[in-house]
């Protein structure tokens, strides 16, 4: 199925690792051109480049952004438009998942969480939907969440349930504000996939993250990103304000 992505340019965070490089690859396969982040020069984004320069003829950039950081999130979305002229999509993709009870859990690491997760989350779609609204240009975003969003944690994990149950609150508000312009703002409620951010957890305990979801295995990042892709295009242009559940099940009531 062509999507109609061809020669559009999206804007993806933590675009060199785990789920966000399988968005670029799928977005690269549609013909999209491609800015993307990375936050340590050992997650080799020059690979991943060759990699779609390899297979496409998509125009593909990476730029060290501290997602965490204001002046970065401003640093990334101007690197953006001068080298690639435009966004029209935008890719929440990042995420931190730090571990810690409530009795341990540090105001820092706190405040690092909120940063990552949701604040930049907010910066980077208000810087989006400023540059649709200057260039009177359609846009898509879409927001990764996690079904701790709506079941809270059950392993230590509080202020990352946190973030993600405000991230689903922040897009629904923000869609209701910017359907008008024709901006779709949606959301990928994750469950437990195989990715550097949980693996080890799922290693020393496969039985217990197993055992919790309905259809009997860990997510592959590769399949969620194809949904995600769908989600951003044309096909879609008639959904906003949603999160749709691909958590094996984790989600059904």
């Amino acid at each position: 199925m062509d999507l109609n992505l061809k020669h559009r340019t999206a804007i993806v965070t933590g675009g060199a690792t785990g789920l966000g490089r399988e968005f670029v690859l799928s977005l690269a396969k549609e013909g999209v051109n491609i800015c993307f982040t990375y936050l340590r020069d050992e997650e080799c984004p020059e690979l991943l480049i060759e990699q779609v320069k390899s297979t496409t003829d998509v125009k593909i950039i990476a730029v060290k952004t501290d997602l965490a950081d204001e002046k970065s999130r401003e640093h990334l979305f101007a690197a953006c438009i001068e080298q690639m002229g435009k966004a029209d999509i935008l890719v929440n993709n990042a995420g931190i998942w730090l571990s810690g009870y409530v009795t341990e859990i540090t105001p820092q690491d706190w405040d690092l969480v909120m940063n990552v997760n949701l604040k930049a989350v907010f910066h980077l779609s208000q810087l989006f939907v400023n540059h649709c609204l200057q260039q009177d240009q359609a846009g898509s975003i879409l927001n990764i969440t996690s079904q701790a969003a709506f079941h809270g944690s059950t392993t230590g994990h509080a202020h990352y349930a946190a973030s993600k149950a405000g991230l689903v609150a922040f897009s629904i508000s923000l869609a209701r504000e910017v359907a008008k312009q024709n901006i779709n703002v949606n959301n990928i409620a994750v469950g437990i996939m195989d990715t550097a951010m949980i693996r080890k957890n799922i290693e020393q305990d496969p039985a217990y993250y197993v055992s919790r979801i309905p259809v009997g295995r860990v997510a592959q990042p590769n399949e969620i990103a194809d949904i995600g892709v769908f989600m951003v295009s044309p096909k879609t242009s008639y959904m906003t304000g949603a999160t749709v559940d691909v958590t094996g099940g984790m989600l059904m009531r």
